[in-house]
């Protein structure tokens, strides 16, 4: 963007975000000035990877300027996180996951290379996912009661797809296990594009995932949806029965996604950004979008986001321990 006086930036602005110029600068340029990253620590093509790119086509309409998704997955999320935590907090590199990163893994992992509570500025929770369990569409297993107890037959035994220790489906699926009373064995995948490949295949006996990632999948006739991981049936997937019904309710997860900063943001700078999401989570167009990729948008600002933090990392800490889940 080039220089513009006070003036000219703010006219050419009306209508957004309002301008923003680093105090004890004089002249200095406004932010935005350069394309903004927003770090997706997940593989392309996967559930976290279709919302960012939705949202950030209209974000960057909003505060007109680019923005660059960056996808870095691997170790549950960590290196992508890792990026956002190290980098400058000028508002030009965000984070933009789901609830593993800012929640599963803290709760799950005693070392953690990074703290989302002292680490980040919460900016704004914008969706929420369902997920769903899902196996083979050649898988012998019809029910999730059927793999239930071919687990319990053979302990250990069966195994399923994960995106690493202590990311969002490996804790799920050990809550099902403690749950139900059977004991599993996590197989790490990157992201959902590689796991989703493996249950097709059954490489793995069953996965568990967003309805974003799995859908697809499901409706083509290649993998079979065996319970949606909600009190009630979602109206994405009336037809597949839900984790209340089963009995599951103590095994319930809540799956969203966020953006996030790099500690010590500038105050203006996350004032802007959470102007222009409000914006851009109420655009109808964009809320269809997500609708079709079985995605619920919601506009949740940083205090509401990170009171969530705390509340799903207490709950998650008493399930691990009562789990005795040890990923070290």
């Amino acid at each position: 963007m080039p220089q513009l006086d006070r003036r000219t930036f703010v006219t050419a602005l009306a209508g957004s975000v309002p301008a923003l110029a680093w105090p004890g600068r004089a002249g200095a340029q406004a932010w935005p000035a350069r394309p903004i990253h927003v770090v997706v620590p997940f593989s392309a093509g996967g559930g976290t990877d279709i919302a960012a790119r939705l949202i950030v086509e209209r974000l960057a309409t909003q505060l007109g300027q680019s923005i660059v998704v960056d996808n870095k997955p691997g170790a549950a999320t960590a290196i992508g996180v890792a990026a956002v935590t190290g980098a400058a907090p000028d508002g030009y590199t965000l984070l933009f996951s789901g609830s593993t990163s800012y929640t599963v893994n803290p709760a799950v992992r005693a070392k953690l290379s990074y703290d989302p509570f002292t680490q980040l500025s919460p900016l704004a929770l914008v969706a929420r996912a369902p997920l769903v369990v899902v196996c083979g569409a050649d898988s012998p297993y019809r029910t999730l009661d059927a793999l239930v107890a071919q687990a319990a037959r053979k302990p250990g035994e069966l195994n399923y797809a994960s995106f690493g220790p202590g990311s969002g489906p490996h804790l799920l699926s050990e809550m099902l296990a403690y749950a139900k009373g059977i004991k599993l064995t996590a197989i790490p995948y990157k992201g959902s594009a590689e796991s989703t490949i493996a249950i097709i295949r059954n490489d793995v006996a069953f996965g568990i995932d967003t309805l974003a990632a799995a859908a697809a999948q499901v409706k083509s006739g290649k993998m079979r949806a065996l319970a949606v991981v909600s009190e009630k049936r979602s109206h994405f997937m009336p037809q597949v029965p839900s984790f209340g019904e089963l009995g599951l309710s103590s095994a319930l997860f809540d799956a969203w996604y966020a953006f996030a900063g790099p500690a010590r943001l500038p105050a203006a700078v996350s004032l802007a950004l959470g102007t222009a999401l409000k914006a851009t989570m109420a655009d109808p167009e964009l809320q269809q979008k997500l609708a079709r990729q079985f995605m619920e948008p919601v506009m949740l600002g940083p205090d509401r986001m990170r009171a969530i933090m705390d509340e799903e990392i207490t709950r998650y800490r008493a399930i691990v321990a009562r789990a005795n889940i040890d990923i070290g």
